[in-house]
């Protein structure tokens, strides 16, 4: 009623005529933790702060790109190389023994069909961005590896780059520290640390443990995305078998809160025209070889001395990089050789990011519901690892429940998600990652929207407006495929009031208790077809 009516006049007055509505939360925003090419941004550090963006155009612009990784030519064994010059066999070997895998995992990421997402630096590839940066990216010792160490000593052994900045290792506490400021942060629904698998075993699965306490206990709004460590090898099923390690060093806690998947994949992210001849550390020795190999395919001396005077070209400070590069490559099939074998070793990356993609694709065309499973796996050739379904079995169904999603290859498919199950397998609540997703998403948006209604009169009238509320939510979220019924009473059921949910003393106490119940949609895991012969009739 209109607050002064003691002068003549027309009063307006306006009432609400619908209540309010459950505005539905992103449901794949992904939260990437990672090192990066730059750390500073409008001279203002970026590590440990959480950077939305929605491209990657914007991670070029903000974080810069990849790191130049480095290898080394070194003799290999008749069964095992990558070229042959002078009748010796030559391998081409990573020069660290981690790398940074953000920015391909980003673009992985990217070419799965994903889109908005938060990127956490942990710091720089160099050290003397990492001095500069926030407080807690120090950067561990780079002292040559020694084997008897402990893991914090002999993580990544470093050289000096171009005789100036040394690269930064890989550190637990950094990782750890970027994923902590995500607790701040209410968007993000999934976690993603692609770079976990670089550190040591022990200390990947405690960046994955902290993962899953900050997806179950802390927020309770979003699912981790877990890589195998070594998930490169294939199993040997004896105490060294990469899927037995890491069943047993990600714990059993919140495990619903997780899902993992193995191997590792080849991928066509990383071009050829992002591999040169600088990424051989060793360029003397390059030089020798593809030298020695001049001499030997041309038999014309003149032209062996054209090609000897261009491969000198790699020693020379003002080379232009990419026209060498493409000089090596025509008159050099060692030179292509090494080229393949750099980008093939750059491309092998772990699936968790490419993952990240696909969750988001696959609830943007169907949604959060639906099971990202039996989905093509873009800009990916091939798992590192072929599973047959006998190698699968253990992966999916266990005595621990620990179940690892496996990613396979099939013939006229290409390669193709090939399991949906969360870390809590023998869950018969949250076994599925579709339904612990599907969950996460019904119950953030009707949180959210149930704090309008926070110190409203606890009576009749509210409990009518706020099951309304929720009524038309999940009534949207059963039309769209989410809940499974034939009716809306058996998709979904809302209670709240007096004798019903709540006790006088609840009211007393200011709480209002309100019940809802859901059918989630569960995949069809296993289809069994029977046929049986008929009787012939006529």
């Amino acid at each position: 009623m209109a607050k002064n009516v003691a002068t003549p006049g027309v009063y307006i007055e306006e009432k609400n005529a619908f209540p309010n509505s459950v505005a539905a939360v992103p449901t794949a925003v992904p939260a990437f933790v990672g090192y990066t090419a730059r750390t500073s941004r409008n001279g203002h550090s970026i590590v440990n702060t959480p950077v939305r963006i929605s491209s990657l155009t914007e991670y070029h612009n903000i974080f810069g790109g990849g790191f130049q990784t480095s290898f080394n030519i070194a003799e290999a064994n008749p069964q095992q190389y990558d070229f042959e010059v002078s009748g010796k066999k030559y391998q081409v070997v990573p020069e660290r023994d981690a790398r940074f895998l953000m920015y391909d995992s980003i673009r992985l990421f990217f070419a799965n069909g994903g889109g908005t997402c938060y990127i956490v630096s942990a710091g720089g590839y160099y050290r003397e961005e990492a001095a500069q940066a926030a407080a807690g990216t120090t950067a561990t010792t780079t002292k040559p590896v020694d084997k008897n160490a402990k893991p914090e000593e002999k993580k990544v052994p470093e050289k000096p780059q171009s005789g100036k900045r040394q690269v930064n290792a890989l550190s637990k506490k950094a990782l750890e520290e970027a994923l902590n400021t995500l607790v701040g942060e209410q968007e993000p629904t999934l976690l993603v640390i692609p770079e976990a698998v670089m550190c040591e075993p022990s200390d990947c699965y405690a960046l994955q443990q902290a993962m899953l306490m900050q997806c179950g206990q802390k927020m309770k709004n979003r699912f981790a995305i877990l890589d195998v460590h070594a998930g490169y090898e294939k199993r040997s099923y004896d105490n060294n078998d990469v899927i037995n390690k890491f069943r047993e060093g990600v714990g059993s806690n919140y495990l619903n809160f997780g899902a993992a998947y193995y191997p590792w994949v080849y991928t066509s992210i990383v071009q050829n025209d992002e591999v040169s001849y600088k990424n051989i550390s060793n360029a003397d020795v390059l030089e020798k070889l593809l030298s020695e190999e001049a001499s030997e395919i041309n038999a014309d001396s003149k032209r062996a001395e054209e090609a000897k005077i261009e491969i000198k070209k790699i020693s020379a400070a003002d080379t232009n990089e990419e026209s060498l590069n493409q000089t090596l490559t025509t008159i050099s099939p060692a030179f292509k050789k090494i080229a393949n074998s750099v980008r093939a070793q750059l491309n092998i990356l772990p699936a968790s990011a490419g993952m990240a993609g696909i969750y988001a694709s696959v609830d943007d065309a169907r949604g959060v519901w639906k099971a990202p499973a039996n989905v093509g796996y873009n800009s990916v050739i091939a798992p590192v690892v072929k599973l047959t379904n006998a190698e699968q079995e253990d992966l999916n169904i266990t005595a621990t429940g620990k179940s690892v999603n496996a990613i396979r290859s099939f013939v006229g498919e290409g390669t193709v998600v090939w399991g949906a199950r969360t870390l809590d397998g023998n869950s018969q609540d949250w076994r599925y990652v579709n339904v612990r997703r599907t969950m996460l998403y019904i119950e953030e948006s009707v949180k959210n929207a149930a704090k309008s209604y926070v110190f409203e009169p606890n009576d009749n009238g509210t409990w009518t407006l706020i099951r309304g509320m929720i009524n038309s939510f999940l009534n949207d979220v059963w039309r769209a495929g989410g809940l499974a019924g034939a009716t809306a009473d058996q998709a979904y059921n809302v209670e709240v009031g007096l004798g019903n949910t709540m006790t006088p003393q609840d009211i007393l106490d200011g709480f209002m208790r309100i019940s809802v119940k859901v059918a989630i949609v569960r995949p069809a895991e296993f289809i069994v077809i029977t046929f049986q012969q008929k009787m012939q009739e006529s």
